[in-house]
């Protein structure tokens, strides 16, 4: 069991509980899913651009991504059906908290010129957004085999359906939000 998900059974859970006013502990919001998106954008002919961007993918999540195909042809964007347009990983349990730990106390703060996260990314049904403009801020990417930097969208899925009580959930987990 990594550290992140020992401090969540040992002092998040009973201290959202409490704040909460919940009676029982199974209706305490937990982090259900962590999904990590990556977009290929105007490389798309290229193999060795999808085949390093998988590798990167895997280095920072801990598991293989899957490739992400497109599902309809657009000629403005010379996109074909079926050809591979980026790739994604979903993170749960085990993965997901040693994820999380990286990405809160190593990844956010080497974010250059970085003010905190926005509050107001929540979707209205207890899940957060965010995205990062580049992949070299975690430390298992090699700053001299990256060949372009890119970025990545993560998607953190609560089980709870109040942005409220995500925001408490995610400020436990000590994510840095604005003021």
């Amino acid at each position: 069991m990594s550290r992140l998900q020992q401090q969540y059974k040992n002092e998040i859970l009973p201290a959202l509980q409490k704040t909460l006013g919940l009676k029982n502990p199974m209706a305490v919001p937990k982090i259900e899913k962590i999904t990590i998106n990556m977009g290929l954008g105007t490389t798309l002919g290229d193999k060795k651009v999808l085949q390093s961007a998988l590798e990167e993918m895997s280095l920072i999540a801990g598991q293989k991504p899957i490739t992400c195909n497109a599902r309809k042809s657009v000629a403005s964007f010379k996109i074909r059906e079926g050809n591979p347009i980026g790739c994604k990983v979903t993170l749960r349990r085990e993965k997901m908290y040693e994820f999380l730990d990286r990405l809160v106390n190593i990844a956010i703060p080497r974010v250059r010129d970085f003010r905190g996260l926005n509050e107001k990314s929540f979707d209205g049904r207890g899940n957060y957004n965010m995205g990062l403009n580049e992949q070299i801020v975690f430390p298992e990417i090699d700053f001299e085999k990256v060949t372009r930097v890119r970025g990545m969208d993560i998607a953190i899925i609560t089980s709870t359906q109040s942005d409220d009580s995500a925001k408490k959930l995610l400020t436990m987990f000590k994510f840095p939000f604005k003021g």
